[in-house]
């Protein structure tokens, strides 16, 4: 949505703009040193930080006059990225509903979604009637309800949920157990020896094309095939009812067939979509294509962590899955410049799309690979192995 009006406030390509995505490398350089902290620390004190620093990036795009500013403020935003949501849901989630963490998970992760369907009327309309400094401050001001929550709500020591058990409200017979489980797990020089550790986070790398290379890039290329502005916002919203959708559903799934196989249909919607989206001609096979890429691209928020938390356990969740985000530099870095090169040299975003759905399916490969561990024992002195039981591979 910003895209356009801040090519004719500054006259910038579409490929300075989209270098701004690339500065999200920073998520992945960072994502194991805060998984690493909220690890030892917890998640509310890195949740804190963390949306301090984004509202400051958020408020400081609002004054921005060159494109270093741009540059400076949005890698602002992704350094805080990791630590504000991206982590902490999976430790909470398995926390507190570990036996029913996949439902959770898609219903919590859901709102990343919802938050998208919403926002494109509302910051929309901002944009129309303030411009877009005020769409980047009415960010900054929503997050600041969100830093007020997590400092008042948010809990996640394992006595925490140990002094919530059999409250009224409390989530039934599992929050002992959730408690206790935040102890057992892989170590993080366990998980990265495995063969799944390093096929997953291929799989979860090049799903990213996704996002960085095409999903960023909807709304001017739904305009360029023919849809108005006002169907174009109304095509995004679309999409983002049906990630809503995606993320409850397969969320539950997860809980059936396991999150690892979830993802493998995820991402096979998201390579159908966006195939459909291809065809030539527009009108409802655009629409069809964006329903299905929405059931796939949804699902992808909730079933990472899940896949983690299956495979390895919650004791060093955060460093485990943060070492996963590295890889996802690539289509950090790439994705939106490739975007943006190809449409400034061919007038047109096909080629980018096209390279992309090669991408999703080796990433489905990726995850259809990644077969659960062995069951561990930990090494002496661990607390799994003084109570004799060892580590789950998988639930």
């Amino acid at each position: 949505m910003f895209i356009i009006p801040l090519e004719d406030e500054f006259g910038w390509s579409r490929t300075q703009i989209n270098i701004s995505l690339t500065l999200s490398a920073f998520m992945g350089i960072l994502a194991p040193f805060a998984g690493r902290l909220m690890d030892k620390h917890g998640a509310r004190p890195i949740m804190i930080v963390s949306l301090i620093l984004m509202i400051a990036g958020f408020f400081l795009r609002a004054v921005m006059t060159e494109l270093w500013h741009f540059y400076a403020f949005s890698a602002l935003i992704f350094i805080a990225t990791p630590g504000a949501s991206m982590l902490p849901v999976g430790r909470l989630v398995g926390l507190w509903f570990a036996a029913k963490r996949g439902r959770m998970m898609g219903l919590i992760s859901s709102g990343n979604n919802f938050g998208g369907m919403i926002s494109v009327p509302i910051i929309t309309a901002v944009i129309v009637v303030g411009g877009w400094r005020w769409g980047f401050a009415s960010t900054a001001f929503l997050l600041i309800a969100v830093l007020i929550l997590v400092i008042f709500v948010i809990r996640d020591k394992p006595e925490d949920v140990e002094k919530e058990i059999n409250k009224r409200w409390a989530p039934k017979g599992d929050a002992g157990r959730a408690a206790r489980a935040a102890l057992r797990g892989f170590t993080t020089s366990q998980a990265i020896r495995t063969r799944a550790f390093w096929l997953l986070s291929v799989g979860m790398a090049l799903q990213q094309f996704a996002r960085t290379s095409v999903a960023t890039q909807f709304i001017p290329h739904l305009e360029q095939v023919g849809f108005s502005a006002t169907q174009a916002a109304i095509g995004l919203m679309l999409l983002a009812f049906f990630a809503v959708t995606s993320k409850i559903l397969f969320g539950t799934v997860s809980e059936w067939i396991t999150a690892r196989w979830s993802y493998v249909i995820v991402v096979s919607l998201q390579v159908v979509g966006l195939a459909v989206i291809l065809v030539p001609g527009g009108g409802m096979t655009t629409w069809i294509g964006l329903i299905v890429f929405g059931l796939g691209m949804g699902g992808v928020g909730a079933l990472g962590p899940l896949t983690i938390t299956e495979m390895y356990g919650l004791k060093n969740f955060g460093a485990i899955i943060g070492l996963t985000r590295p890889s996802m530099i690539i289509p950090t870095l790439i994705g939106p410049v490739m975007a943006g090169v190809i449409f400034d040299t061919t007038g047109t975003y096909e080629l980018a799309f096209i390279i992309t759905l090669g991408l999703l399916i080796i990433s489905v490969l990726g995850f259809a690979l990644a077969t659960p561990p062995k069951s561990l024992h930990m090494p002496d002195g661990d607390d799994m192995h003084n109570t004799g039981e060892t580590v789950p591979a998988s639930r």
